[in-house]
């Protein structure tokens, strides 16, 4: 009882601990972590022992998870599937993106994603790759921060300022490499200049050796529900280099196309 206490005085009104726990729980078990071994679960965790079990044991039972039975420990299961399955189809921006994304990788050549913006992380809820060594390794339902990623910066500039201001308020901005903008003011005008040019554009910004652009999807009330980018080697995004007005160009155009594809026709003359 002391520990529920404890914990609720540091949590937001009507947050539920053991919900919490839940989340986390299964946040680690889709990670690739098994939990073969409960201390070492519980620990890094940081939930009780005891309570690692009566979780593990209420999620098999209702079959969001389930027991892997050669190896050991627990992988998500199938009403956790059905679950995200129905949620996934309830997103009509992830019904139309695919042929889009393999639009870019057949043009470009380079991995394709589209992402989505849930606080201060976004979200990638598909992927298309090339057949090359480069392509990428982001699995759909990975999480990154926001402010040093390019669907995180477009999404970002998207947000009136005082959205930006009171999202970051307070908020450490980790720092992935010497070209991440880690404060607010630095952060606010990188993104002037995204929003300004309709694209986010990063050379090793994020990951060295890493390229990436990114452009918003707007819906039919002209907001921006989404983004999809293009990644690859460092050196294909040199913006002096020979690809550089290739990979805005196809962005764009595959971005504005996927747009309109859910109703969006608020394109102005010098975006057409």
């Amino acid at each position: 009882m002391a520990e529920e206490q404890k914990t609720e005085t540091k949590e937001p009104l009507y947050v539920v601990p053991p919900v919490t726990r839940a989340i986390a729980l299964l946040r680690y078990i889709a990670a690739g972590n098994r939990c073969r071994n409960i201390s070492n679960a519980a620990k890094a965790l940081d939930i009780n022992r005891t309570t690692l079990i009566r979780l593990l044991a209420t999620l098999e039972a209702e079959s969001i998870i389930e027991p892997i039975a050669d190896d050991g420990g627990y992988r998500l299961g199938t009403g956790l599937i059905a679950l995200a399955s129905e949620a996934l189809n309830e997103r009509s921006i992830l019904q139309v993106a695919r042929p889009f994304l393999k639009q870019l990788v057949d043009s470009l050549n380079l991995s394709a994603h589209l992402g989505v913006l849930e606080g201060r992380e976004i979200v990638y809820l598909a992927r298309e790759t090339p057949n090359s060594h480069l392509a990428s390794t982001v699995r759909e339902g990975t999480r990154l921060q926001a402010h040093a990623t390019t669907i995180g910066r477009i999404l970002l500039a998207e947000l009136p300022i005082a959205s930006l201001r009171s999202l970051y308020a307070g908020q450490a901005m980790e720092s992935f490499t010497t070209k991440t903008r880690t404060t607010l003011a630095e952060l606010e005008k990188q993104l002037l200049t995204d929003r300004a040019r309709g694209i986010a554009w990063s050379v090793a910004n994020f990951e060295p050796e890493i390229g990436s652009a990114a452009v918003a999807i707007h819906d039919h009330q002209a907001r921006a529900v989404g983004a999809i980018n293009v990644t690859g080697h460092a050196s294909v995004f040199a913006e002096d280099g020979p690809h550089a007005g290739k990979i805005e160009q196809e962005l764009k155009a595959v971005a504005r196309a996927m747009s309109e594809a859910l109703g969006y026709r608020g394109w102005s003359a010098d975006q057409l």
